[in-house]
């Protein structure tokens, strides 16, 4: 709290330096005349643009030694997919950071060395074909090879799917996830928009009809991926577009009502190796809704669980299925339940009925 007001108090404290030079070179304007006032003018721009060019670059280094070890930059991707993503961004930011400090550098630097002086004639050119050709050419094709890149990994990424990877549907609402499994049957069973009714179980609208949909099994909690197994995303949504955002896997997909789409990488990390990668004890992998989606957007975020092939088959054989919720006389778990139920009535009714011969013989 107190460097945040010392910071407060420092940038106030430079903005009134700076008003106050503007008034004084007001003044100054008044006493020595308009052409004297406005060479110390300069002079005194001159200054200042070269004591902001410092200050910036020194605010640049600064705030990248205070931040960068919050960002995801010193992680390596989670993903296997992410890896060619994670060099298209490094090689953006060198080009984009070689452009960046080169124009301001020189930006600063000409207001102060070329300012306006009584002995310096300025000179014009209205045009020039050579530069025209180079700040047109160069940026257009570094800009069509950094987008050549981004498709094609983007193209991978929406393709079809490896046969052995294991699907998850997921579906975004106001403001939460919900995630789905296909059963045994290896199908995800039908749904209907008109269905979805959560007080009878039914978040999305399942046709109970539909047999594929007895085995689908239906979470709110997290998702449960494998480690090195490709994963291939279902994505919906139920009324507003939504954005599945996977910052740790550098993945990113629209969820769009009535337009299914589709993503696939393969991770590279359980959760608990990136915990010890990270060396924080409560790390979970997060699924942020990257799309502004309503007065409740901050709050819509999911987690994900990176497991063993040997975990993730122990957790989902201790599911439920969907229907098995929604329909719990029908589950066969319940049955040893209901038999030991009627045999303790049967029972009852048999003792029942030898009191009343009994008392009928007497």
């Amino acid at each position: 709290m107190s460097s945040g007001l010392l910071i407060t108090a420092a940038v106030v404290l430079v903005f009134v330096v700076i008003f106050q030079i503007a008034k004084a070179s007001e003044y100054v304007s008044v006493l020595k005349g308009e052409k004297q006032a406005k060479e110390q003018s300069n002079r005194i721009n001159g200054f200042l643009m070269i004591a902001f060019l410092i200050v910036g670059l020194i605010g640049v280094w600064w705030c990248n030694e205070l931040l960068y070890d919050k960002t995801l930059l010193p992680y390596d991707s989670a993903s296997v997919q992410g890896e060619a993503i994670d060099t298209m961004l490094w090689i953006t930011i060198i080009i984009t950071g070689i452009v960046f400090f080169a124009t301001q550098i020189l930006l600063f630097w000409f207001s102060y060395r070329y300012q306006d002086r009584p002995n310096r004639k300025s000179y014009y050119f209205p045009h020039n074909n050579k530069l025209e050709v180079i700040w047109t050419v160069v940026p257009a094709i570094t800009l069509t090879i950094l987008v050549g890149f981004g498709l094609k990994y983007w193209f991978e990424i929406t393709s079809d799917a490896p046969k052995d990877a294991l699907e998850v549907e997921i579906t975004g609402k106001q403001f939460g996830w919900i995630y789905r499994y296909a059963g045994d049957d290896g199908q995800f069973g039908k749904k209907y928009y008109r269905n979805i009714d959560p007080g009878a179980s039914n978040d999305l609208g399942l046709l109970w009809d539909d047999p594929a949909t007895h085995d689908d099994i239906i979470l709110t909690t997290s998702m449960y991926i494998v480690k090195d197994r490709p994963v291939k995303l279902r994505i919906g949504a139920q009324d507003v577009v939504h954005s599945v955002g996977l910052p740790h896997f550098r993945m990113k997909m629209d969820a769009v009502p009535g337009t299914p789409t589709t993503m696939w990488f393969t991770p590279k990390y359980t959760t608990a190796e990136m915990k010890k990668m990270t060396n924080n004890p409560d790390f979970v992998y997060e699924i942020a809704c990257d799309q502004m989606c309503g007065a409740g957007h901050f709050s819509m975020r999911g987690t994900i669980e990176v497991v063993t092939q040997e975990e993730f088959d122990l957790w989902i054989a201790k599911q439920k299925s969907g229907y098995h919720i929604a329909f719990p006389d029908k589950d066969p778990s319940n049955a040893p339940q209901n038999g030991a139920s009627q045999d303790s009535t049967s029972s009852s009714v048999k003792a029942d009925e030898a009191k009343e011969k009994e008392i009928a013989k007497k």
